[in-house]
């Protein structure tokens, strides 16, 4: 998960980690997995002043990136702050995108709220997934369109599948919660193989028209 050469196929994936996301950050990795690419993720990164330049590294070795920026409202905790980490790798990620890293896509629940959280991006389209799973998994095949790929229910029944062994692969990582290193990678690896069982199984989901992916 540290940055090097760039892989046409990784995804930098930058979303909350907490447990209100859990859903949607489990979509995250079986579209992803399920388009063919490779999600990549800040977790496991050391701490320190190094820390940035290993996520800079890191957004560089990935040929697309996906900013969840749907999070916008106060936490709980007291001092009571919005989280800037995602806008702020958002940022980044545009910054870069002349040089190594290539195409970047915003993600967000409610439509036009992206007009009004960040105005310098007014004119991007970003997908509005409106806090669904499926509606991840479709705005993920929207914005990276490709043919042979499952489909969305057969994506959506790899993920209820994944969801049902997540207590299982945490046992097995010995982690506290889904959003640590080493059961991130055993999610991946789960979610390919439930989705090749998908399309065993269901062969007739996995067709997709080939279409420009679109940027946002």
């Amino acid at each position: 998960m540290r940055g090097g050469e760039r892989n046409s196929r990784a995804v930098f994936l930058n979303i909350p980690y907490d447990g209100a996301f859990a859903r949607l950050y489990l979509a995250y990795i079986v579209g992803l997995s399920g388009l063919g690419l490779r999600p990549r993720v800040t977790l496991g990164l050391p701490g320190g002043k190094q820390r940035l330049g290993r996520i800079l590294g890191l957004l560089d070795s990935c040929a697309y990136s996906v900013h969840d920026l749907s999070r916008v409202q106060l936490d709980r905790s007291r001092p009571r702050t919005p989280r800037f980490n995602m806008p702020f790798e958002l940022g980044m990620a545009v910054a870069r995108a002349s040089g190594r890293h290539g195409g970047w896509f915003v993600f967000e629940t409610r439509p036009r709220r992206l007009q009004k959280s960040l105005s310098d991006l007014n004119g991007v389209d970003a997908h509005i997934h409106g806090g669904t799973v499926e509606g991840v998994l479709r705005e993920l095949c929207n914005a990276f369109v490709a043919s042979g790929r499952p489909g969305v229910p057969a994506m959506l029944s790899a993920y209820r599948r994944l969801r049902r062994q997540v207590p299982v692969l945490a046992r097995e990582a010995g982690a506290q919660g889904l959003f640590g290193a080493r059961i991130f990678d055993d999610l991946c690896f789960a979610a390919g193989k439930l989705l090749r069982d998908e399309l065993a199984e269901h062969p007739a989901d996995g067709s997709a028209p080939v279409r420009g992916a679109s940027r946002g």
